[in-house]
């Protein structure tokens, strides 16, 4: 293959790896370890070395910047990489316009320039030669941005109500690194300023607020006072103003009636003002939020638990400013959950701590106990449960209560890892010659990693062994494992069972008998055929027979003395005659001359 197809084989694979999304970094060195071999026949005994390689360097945003790349007697493929990503082939950067490869090429340059830094070529850079498999130190490019013109909010003129302190509030946004902001007034620092800053989204730059407090004592009406940020990008800084003008605006008193108030009832706001000129706007709002339907000194509304913490307020405006004042109602409601409790899976030995936190107006009580028992394990709003036990799990209940108002709670969920615990009936039963089944309940967290049954000699954990069969299913309250016994034997039920669970915390084992379920479980009467001596079933038939006879000679022995009692009767007593033949016709099988031998 000639060189240049081979060069070309290289570009090929390197832009079917891109379109496979494959690390561009890691295709650039598989490239050049693939060139390797093809230099080294053409260029044998030949060491290449970077005679300039690219530096750490920080550039101002909008600002142009080269990064160094020279191999002296090179002239094969060179990339750029960026933070990983290969930029392009050799000095081809179409698809990144803001950059270009420069210098001379038949020299061994390949510096790379950006035309216009921007906030996203800050990052790590790092030059690559392909076919001699050798790559520079990596260089970091450190874009600084200036802040944005810092406003302050307000601006450019505030308006102050006289005896009022003043909060100025500034901001410079967008800044890397972040912007300092100093308060000015007459060319002198005002001190006592306060600071944040926030860190957007991009990770790199920053914007910075500052509030400053001035008393009243220190502010004059027409007094300018600036804001200066400034940062590395611009150490001149940028600046903003604002004029004070100090102002009366209406004197504003606002009273809620009534209160306390229970939730989901009316209350009144009203917003009584004195100005000078007169009022010309009133304004509603609560928690920031306008209330268009309101619009006069008066407001009227059903208030909800909401309005505890959220104030109403009222802003009533004149030719000279705005007063606005906010009030909170007494509003009295239940319980409201503001820090939700979480269920816990804790070893066993170890502290279970729930948390739960409720609102509540007037002041609430916290119960914590465990669900089925009237215990109150605590008044806080923590629980702590210490070196906790396997009983211990179970559902918890945190109730608050504000009284003669509301209740409320929420369930949580104590879960303890621990060794299995195995509940099974001892002794289960079977027929015999059927097929019989033992059953095995385990409750266990974590579940178990093992189940085995084990007998006489035999170990069983899944599967079919012979007659016996190991099946195990999962239900919501633990693990059920049965042992399958087709076609029971007598000895079945002279067996041992052995169940055992086991778990990374421990195990457990049970032992469970079979006992021969009754016949009358199968047939409904008797015992089993088979089981019954022969001896036995021909005494219960002679002695069924015997047990008959003497019953028909009782039966035989009272129908004669009633026929004797008969006789006597119809010779003395005649006016009843009609009834006792009625009577003693019921049993006439047998005649006076049978009876009288019966009696002989």
């Amino acid at each position: 293959m000639k060189p240049s197809q081979l060069d070309l084989l290289f570009v090929c694979f390197f832009l079917f790896s891109q379109e496979l999304g494959l690390q561009k970094r890691g295709c650039c060195l598989v490239l050049g370890y693939m060139a390797k071999d093809k230099f080294r026949r053409m260029n044998e005994g030949q060491v290449y070395s970077f005679s300039q390689q690219p530096q750490d360097q920080v550039v101002v945003s909008g600002q142009p910047v080269t990064l160094l790349c020279a191999i002296p007697e090179y002239d094969g493929f060179v990339l750029w990489i960026k933070d990983g990503l290969a930029l392009g082939v050799g000095r081809d950067l179409s698809s990144y316009p803001q950059y270009l490869v420069v210098g001379n090429h038949l020299s061994g340059e390949h510096h790379l320039k950006i035309l216009r830094a921007e906030l996203q070529d800050d990052a790590v850079y790092e030059c690559q030669a392909i076919q001699a498999a050798i790559r520079s130190r990596p260089a970091r490019l450190t874009v600084l941005v200036p802040p944005d013109d810092p406003v302050i909010l307000g601006g450019p003129v505030i308006s102050l109500r006289a005896g009022d302190p003043l909060n100025l509030t500034c901001h410079a946004d967008n800044a890397k690194p972040a912007a300092s902001i100093i308060w000015l007034r007459k060319g002198e620092v005002i001190n006592g300023a306060t600071y944040s800053k926030t860190l957007l989204r991009d990770g790199k730059r920053e914007s910075i607020v500052s509030t400053l407090f001035i008393s009243p004592g220190d502010v004059e009406n027409g007094q300018s006072i600036v804001c200066r940020a400034t940062n590395k990008a611009i150490p001149g800084g940028k600046e903003t103003s604002v004029t004070i003008d100090i102002q009366h605006p209406p004197l504003v008193n606002l009273s809620v009636e009534p209160q306390p108030v229970l939730e989901d009832n009316i209350v009144t706001f009203h917003c009584s003002a004195k100005a000078n000129p007169a009022v010309t706007q009133y304004r509603w709002a609560k928690r920031g939020q306008i209330i268009k339907e309101a619009s006069g000194e008066v407001y009227r509304t059903t208030v909800d638990y909401t309005y505890f913490s959220e104030p109403v307020s009222c802003e009533v405006t004149n030719a000279l400013g705005s007063t606005n004042l906010s009030r909170t109602v007494d509003v009295y409601f239940g319980p409201r959950m503001t820090t939700e409790p979480q269920s816990l899976l804790v070893d066993l030995g170890s502290d279970a701590i729930f948390s739960c936190a409720w609102t509540g107006n007037p002041s609430l009580t916290i119960v914590w106990m465990k669900r089925g028992s009237g215990v109150v394990l605590s008044n806080e709003k923590t629980l702590t449960l210490k070196s906790v036990r396997q009983e211990d799990a179970g559902k918890y209940v945190c109730r608050a209560v504000v009284p003669r108002v509301g209740a409320g709670e929420r369930e949580v969920t104590l879960t303890v890892n621990g060794p299995p615990i195995i509940s099974s009936t001892q002794t289960q039963h079977a027929l015999h010659g059927e097929k019989g089944q033992i059953k095995c309940f385990i409750r266990s967290t974590p579940p178990p990693d093992r189940i085995a049954w084990s007998w006489k000699e035999n170990v069983l954990e899944s599967g079919t062994s012979g007659r016996y069969t190991v099946e195990t299913i999962s239900t919501e309250e633990g693990v059920i494992s049965t042992l399958t016994i087709s076609n029971i034997v007598r000895a079945d039920f002279q067996t041992i069972y052995n169940c055992t669970a086991w778990n990374s915390f421990g195990s457990d084992t049970e032992i469970i008998r079979l006992k021969e379920q009754g016949s009358e479980m199968k047939s409904g009467a008797g015992l089993e055929a088979e089981s019954v001596p022969m001896a036995v079933i021909i005494g219960v038939a002679v002695g069924a027979g015997v047990a008959f006879l003497v019953l028909m000679a009782t039966i035989v022995a009272f129908c004669c003395a009633r026929s004797q009692r008969s006789t006597g009767g119809r010779s003395g007593i005649s006016g009843r005659g009609t009834e006792k033949k009625a009577r003693l016709r019921l049993p006439r099988r047998a005649s006076k001359q049978e009876c009288n031998e019966q009696g002989s």
